[in-house]
């Protein structure tokens, strides 16, 4: 990245503009898209919302649902062997565009994780965004190299933060276009996945999905986090987290531009007293037993809205926000590696029957090969799981 961009190597995320100066000259560059992603918005959302009640649900096993993100600098070595005792299938590596120095280690790192689908999600760079030509030949780079390791590719992330370089939903357009061009022309069998909006800030996600571009996604990324609401059954602006994933799925069956897939490419909670890592203040963090009963909570709940495909928690190891702590070389798996192997093992081959909630007491039940699995939880209790012989 290239100043007044720079990665923060603690949080895994780019540092805040510190130049206040050009953040109000890209705004108001930026001005015109900014209003039209409000008009479409202040048109679209109202329809989407009205569809909700009337959408009926997927048909969405477990055994695809489960995904976890793998950092290449957060002690790669152990990575496979961790992923592997963790049990989980589906992975998410990033390849920042700015480290194209680096793709031999990224490939590597990909093709040391074994009998596992993966999927890798381009970071984008202010560089790459303003020159087209670099991003394509980057692209064609990464696309060639991992022709026989990967098919699935995330197209830029968190679209609507400054810090990530995008300041407007028509410069995120015009990159993606870049990366659908030469899908078009030279990879037609990869999958991408857009549009990557972080938060519930549903006014961009609408901007991408209606738009006049001759671009297409093969399924709509969000990095649905609702760790600033605290527990995820909390509600913003009158929607908890089924809720706002049942909006993002009417907001893509409405469109034109995506095809009927959601995929929640990163969520968390920020864990307390791990700064300088925690990528938020500390007001935002939670002690770790709150992290793990909200992560297996978020998870139970997406999949009981059966409209997202796969949840991708954002990560394996990291000290402010992973399963793992490796403050300082030393692997700490903390409970919530335990608890989320805890639930794979139970859902992985699960299929949706019901869900019911009654004065805050939550009741999913799914079929499986061992019997009629319940899971019950409240917001005072650690979920548990339950079999019932229906033979």
């Amino acid at each position: 990245m290239k100043e007044p961009f720079s990665w923060d190597h603690y949080s895994d995320q780019p540092a805040i503009i510190r130049d206040k100066s050009l953040k109000r000259k890209m705004r108001r560059s930026a001005l015109p898209s900014l209003i039209k992603t409000f008009l479409i918005a202040l048109f679209v959302l109202p329809i989407a919302f009205i569809i909700t009640l009337f959408l009926p649900r997927k048909k969405i096993s477990g055994e695809k649902f489960f995904g976890m993100g793998v950092n290449l600098n957060n002690s790669p070595s152990i990575a496979p062997e961790m992923i592997h005792e963790l049990g989980v299938k589906k992975l998410l590596i990033r390849i920042p565009l700015w480290e194209m120095d680096r793709l031999d280690e990224y490939i590597a790192f990909i093709r040391s994780f074994k009998e596992h689908h993966i999927t890798v999600a381009i970071l984008q760079d202010r560089q790459h965004i303003t020159n087209h030509a670099l991003t394509k030949k980057h692209l064609t780079q990464i696309f060639t190299a991992l022709e026989n390791s990967c098919n699935t590719y995330v197209i830029g992330s968190t679209i609507n933060r400054a810090k990530w370089g995008f300041f407007s939903v028509n410069e995120y357009l015009k990159f993606y276009a870049v990366a659908h061009a030469l899908k078009k022309e030279s990879f037609p069998n990869l999958k991408f996945i857009g549009s990557n909006v972080i938060d519930f800030e549903l006014h961009f996600t609408t901007h991408t999905l209606f738009n006049l571009k001759d671009i297409y996604f093969d399924a709509l990324g969000t990095l649905l986090y609702v760790d600033r609401r605290g527990a995820p059954e909390n509600r913003q602006m009158g929607f908890n987290l089924m809720g706002k994933i049942n909006l993002i799925d009417a907001l893509m069956r409405l469109s034109f531009k995506s095809a009927n897939e959601l995929i929640i490419t990163e969520t968390n909670w920020p864990i307390k007293n791990t700064a300088p890592y925690a990528p938020t203040s500390e007001f935002e963090c939670v002690n770790e037993d709150d992290y793990t009963n909200y992560m297996i909570r978020y998870h139970l709940l997406a999949f009981a809205t059966q409209k997202v495909s796969t949840v991708y928690w954002h990560q394996l190891i990291a000290p402010g926000y992973g399963l793992i702590d490796n403050r300082e070389g030393v692997i700490v798996k903390r409970h919530a590696f335990y608890a989320y192997q805890t639930m794979l093992s139970h859902l992985n081959d699960a299929h949706f029957c019901s869900y019911h909630e009654n004065e805050n007491e939550h009741c999913l039940v799914c079929s499986t090969p061992r019997g009629e699995l319940h899971i019950a939880w409240n917001l005072n209790s650690i979920p548990s799981y339950t079999y019932k012989d229906t033979h």
